[in-house]
């Protein structure tokens, strides 16, 4: 299944890297990478394990600092923020990483509340009860709310994951391998609810993935690194109409093994 175009704003760019480069001792990760997430969007980072993916959105967010090169997140650009002013702008953020990092000792609702009481420390309860109810709703678990993180699955942790994350209502989300570790059932909820959450919040999110399946029902554009460019970018048809030895593997691993 391909992504159904979204109303995305392509003359609106809430993130725009240029000249992006990243090195880690003699290793060279990113080099002079430009890259643009328009609003509305949902844009796929396509790549083998260790090229670089995760890295990206790492420098994105300020947890790593560029080689060289320029980040502008909503506005600000990253490289030249004090912590206090990253610490504000992150709170736009919403990450979701592959493990859901839920805290093991807290209930479902107590997970949601955690990032709401330390952000908002104004909210009473009965609007932060409201917020947490929104979000299970949102993300389909609303019967979940006093179960502890152990008694969930895979793909229940993943949408609790994403709906914390929500919680703060972020206008950009970044996915880190959102499908990792999951059956092929439960892939297809996440890639299905990563659409509605776009649809519903109005998000622009990044999706750094080597899933395929994934790649091709969740992105309106995609973009393939490789040697630590973005050497390859379009819909999912055009990223893989290549005779290029670098990315015909990749297809055949993800569709024929």
């Amino acid at each position: 299944m391909e992504k159904i175009k979204s109303n995305i704003d392509y003359n609106d760019a809430v993130i725009d890297v240029e000249n992006l480069s990243k090195s880690f001792g003699d290793r060279q990760i990113l080099r002079d990478v430009d890259l643009k997430l328009f609003r509305g969007e949902n844009l796929v980072v396509l790549g083998r394990s260790g090229t670089g993916k995760s890295v990206l959105i790492k420098l994105i967010s300020g947890l790593l600092k560029p080689d060289s090169g320029t980040i502008n997140v909503l506005g600000e650009v990253v490289n030249d923020l004090k912590e206090r002013e990253l610490m504000q702008l992150r709170l736009k953020i919403g990450f979701s990483f592959q493990n859901s990092a839920l805290y093991d000792s807290m209930t479902v609702r107590e997970n949601l509340e955690f990032p709401l009481v330390r952000n908002k420390r104004n909210l009473t309860r009965a609007e932060i009860d409201k917020e947490v109810e929104d979000v299970l709703e949102g993300v389909g678990l609303s019967q979940a709310i006093n179960q502890m993180p152990s008694e969930l699955s895979g793909g229940q942790k993943k949408r609790i994951g994403i709906a914390r994350t929500l919680i703060l209502r972020p206008d950009i989300m970044l996915y880190d391998e959102p499908t990792a570790g999951l059956d092929p059932i439960t892939c297809l909820d996440i890639n299905t609810l990563i659409n509605e959450v776009q649809e519903r919040y109005r998000t622009s999110s990044i999706i750094i993935t080597h899933d395929l399946a994934c790649a091709k029902m969740v992105g309106d554009r995609m973009v393939m690194l490789l040697d630590g460019r973005f050497e390859r970018q379009g819909k999912f048809e055009e990223i893989f109409d290549t005779d290029d030895a670098r990315v015909k593997p990749f297809y055949d691993y993800n569709f024929i093994v």
